[in-house]
């Protein structure tokens, strides 16, 4: 069982071909001279998004990729052939890092979207590209040089324009559900969701947005309990958070402890994040008294403090979905027209996107380190290797 959110390749380019040393030398021809070619370039390596495709898993299994050297030069001045491109395909919201200096090479978002992540060795030079008046017969070539090597972090983060936040069982799968085509799996018990789904909210022709439901967040998930934070890096593309209240927990406890808790524990992750618009969702209204669920709401909005947005909707019935969706949609597009129009606030947009992947980036090494440490004082204690690669497989389905 594998991440396959996540993975970690390494690159090399091909070398450019050696440049070729000749002299022409032909039957009944007195005059000859250097006819040495070039070599080829070496091949490139290219990332290139792939609509069709939705999970990283292939990089899992095979790590390593080199693209073709070039052909040396040849006699007669014959130019050796370039070393073909390799191209990777990967789904579209892949992030393609350094691992070794931490820089982001890219970030293909769009269907057919090509990224160099490593470029060919020049050709070298054959001698015929040193003769001169003053070196009639030139036995000086260059050798073809060496393609660049890099090794690659991929990251994969769905593109949605908004997220569900919630504990477990708080009815987010059920808002999904309710608001588009996607048929993500809901029961009556905790962690049903265990990999990101994605719906389109159509309001009407021309006028949609993808909505994202992660799994569950509970107590300490910040540290690793539970499903973790791992999932909430997929939050970054988006640019408004739903955070979906159960307004009767099975349990009996508070709404707005459950909300205080998913609160601390995004602020904990990531501050950008946590700092990010966020409208408060008060779900399953149908389960309360009619006379008390006004008063009910307005305790929970009170006790949080919550001076943002508010919205009462019962996901089972679809009772305020539709209305919910159409403040999105106005929301989301007075925002999209802005950017356009602000070149100031687009900025301002990349930068916050820049950061919540970087503190995002560094928690979930954190974590994993943390892992890697137990693991291996585990298995000293035990005497048994564990596998580095338990986990969970995730697959992304579009519908």
């Amino acid at each position: 069982m594998k991440f396959v959110d996540e993975a970690r390749i390494t690159v090399e380019a091909g070398k450019g071909g050696n440049g070729c040393m000749s002299f022409r030398r032909e039957k009944f021809i007195p005059k000859g001279g250097p006819d040495g070619g070039d070599g080829g370039d070496g091949g490139s390596i290219f990332l290139q998004a792939d609509d069709s495709l939705n999970t990283l898993i292939d990089f899992r299994y095979t790590r390593r990729y080199r693209a073709q050297n070039g052909q040396n030069g040849m006699s007669c001045n014959c130019t050796g052939a370039k070393g073909e491109d390799l191209i990777l395909r990967v789904p579209v919201g892949t992030t393609a890092i350094d691992e070794d200096t931490g820089e982001t090479l890219g970030d293909l978002t769009e269907a057919g979207q090509q990224l160099m992540v490593v470029r060919g060795g020049f050709h070298g030079l054959g001698n015929t590209r040193y003769k001169s008046s003053a070196n009639q017969a030139p036995r000086q070539t260059k050798p073809g040089q060496d393609g660049e090597s890099r090794n690659l972090k991929l990251e994969l983060k769905v593109l949605a324009d908004v997220g569900l936040l919630g504990l477990p069982n708080a009815g987010k799968s059920t808002l999904i559900r309710a608001v588009s085509a996607a048929k993500p799996k809901v029961a009556d018990y905790p962690f049903t969701t265990l990999v990101p789904n994605l719906g389109v909210v159509s309001i009407e022709q021309h006028r949609s947005f993808v909505i994202a439901d992660i799994p569950g967040l509970i107590e300490g998930a910040s540290d690793g309990a539970g499903l973790g934070v791992r999932f909430l890096k997929h939050l970054v593309r988006t640019h408004l958070l739903l955070h979906i209240v159960d307004m009767c927990p099975p349990d009996g406890a508070d709404p707005a402890d459950n909300a205080l808790t998913i609160i601390n524990e995004l602020e904990h992750f990531s501050p950008g994040l946590a700092a990010r618009d966020r409208w408060l969702v008060l779900n399953k209204l149908d389960l309360l008294d009619p006379e008390e669920r006004k008063e009910r709401c307005q305790a929970v909005v009170d006790k949080l403090g919550w001076t943002g947005p508010v919205f009462s909707v019962t996901a089972l019935t679809k009772t305020g979905t539709f209305e919910l969706s159409c403040r999105i949609m106005e929301y989301i597009e007075a925002r999209r027209l802005r950017a356009l129009e602000d070149e100031d606030f687009a900025e301002q947009i990349r930068q916050e996107r820049e950061l919540v992947e970087a503190e995002a980036r560094e928690r979930i090494e954190d974590l994993e380190e943390r892992r890697r440490l137990e693991r291996a004082m585990r298995a000293e204690e035990d005497g048994d290797d564990d596998d580095e690669d338990n986990g969970v497989e995730v697959i992304y389905v579009r519908e």
